[in-house]
């Protein structure tokens, strides 16, 4: 290799032009994947605290929403409810009626070729605020399998394009295509949640879903945020079970398992940019203690740079005005 002067690494730098000829990782609007949270009732727009600029909305209002989604050239949105009644079996989340069956039906019945994900968990539906069915305080792996294949199902009657498991429950990959296919929607894709983690980032989150869990916590059930080489095991495990997508959540903080997952893997690769990530930057950007437009870029260039192939964010329609 040649040394300096003759090899002047700037030569590539000096102009913007230059610099975007050259660039190995670019952010596409395609790749971006915009939450939206439902709640049931009508002519409902209410703005979440914690995470400003992000509403819940009621399923009449969706297909106004999606159409500016749409507009914006943004492909895909997924789905979060959060009913009215709450149970310890979560019986609204696979209820044909349910809030999120609602929002998929109105967001189908516009004409726009909008991907819609669902995501499939209790935690927003049962009393308790955890992930499954709960036996002497504890969440019984095996017995919430069945209500997560009924509420996957029930999200694909009702038109979802693709379901999207949370809970991370052993073998709900498999339960999950195994309903599926057997009701004849075997071309509806999983995309599994697959290293999810026990993360402090997801305060904002629960408090616009309201589901923070009533007692303890949920570090017996997702993932301990030291491990890695687990969550290639857990990806592994929901390949082999079904998933043609999977997912590393959150992103920011664990670049190292995107990258980690990216090179064992040839499956799609998402990412979620969750709400504390989300929340960060929105507060410090309010302060004007950095700028906001340079550092999401920075941010999602980050995570796509790991590996990611899809990443899930609440930016979406911003970035998608910036690029």
């Amino acid at each position: 290799m040649s040394s300096f002067p003759q090899s002047r690494l700037r030569r590539l730098r000096h102009i913007e032009a230059l610099r975007a000829l050259v660039r190995e990782t670019r952010v596409e609007v395609g790749d971006l994947i915009y939450p939206l949270f439902v709640v049931e009732g009508n002519k409902i727009k209410q703005e979440i605290s914690s995470m400003p600029g992000i509403c819940r909305y009621s399923p009449d209002l969706l297909p106004k929403e999606v159409e500016d989604i749409a507009k914006l050239g943004i492909t895909a949105v997924i789905l979060f409810g959060i009913p009215k009644k709450k149970d310890e079996v979560g019986s609204s989340a696979y209820h044909p009626k349910g809030v999120i069956q609602q929002a998929i039906r109105a967001i189908k019945k516009t004409t726009l070729d909008l991907l819609v994900v669902t995501d499939v968990c209790l935690c927003e539906y049962t009393s308790h605020g955890h992930c499954g069915f709960v036996v002497d305080g504890y969440v019984d792996n095996d017995k919430t399998l069945e209500l997560l294949a009924k509420t996957a199902l029930s999200h694909a009657e009702a038109g979802a394009d693709i379901v999207a498991p949370s809970d991370m429950m052993d073998g709900r990959v498999r339960a999950i295509r195994q309903a599926l296919d057997k009701n004849g929607f075997q071309n509806t894709p999983i995309l599994a949640y697959a290293a999810k983690y026990a993360s402090a980032f997801y305060g904002p989150f629960r408090e616009a879903a309201e589901s923070a869990p009533q007692f303890g916590d949920r570090r017996s059930y997702q993932m301990d945020p030291p491990n890695w080489r687990e969550a290639l095991r857990e990806v592994e495990q929901d390949i082999a079970e079904g998933a043609d997508i999977v997912m590393v959540k959150p992103a920011l903080p664990y670049l190292d398992v995107i990258r980690k997952v990216r090179d064992t893997f040839n499956h799609p690769l998402a990412a979620y940019s969750v709400s504390g990530e989300y929340a960060m930057a929105k507060a410090a950007a309010q302060q004007g203690w950095l700028d906001e437009k340079g550092i999401v870029l920075e941010m999602l260039t980050a995570i796509k740079r790991a590996g990611a192939d899809i990443i899930i964010t609440y930016y979406a329609k911003e970035v998608a005005k910036w690029l």
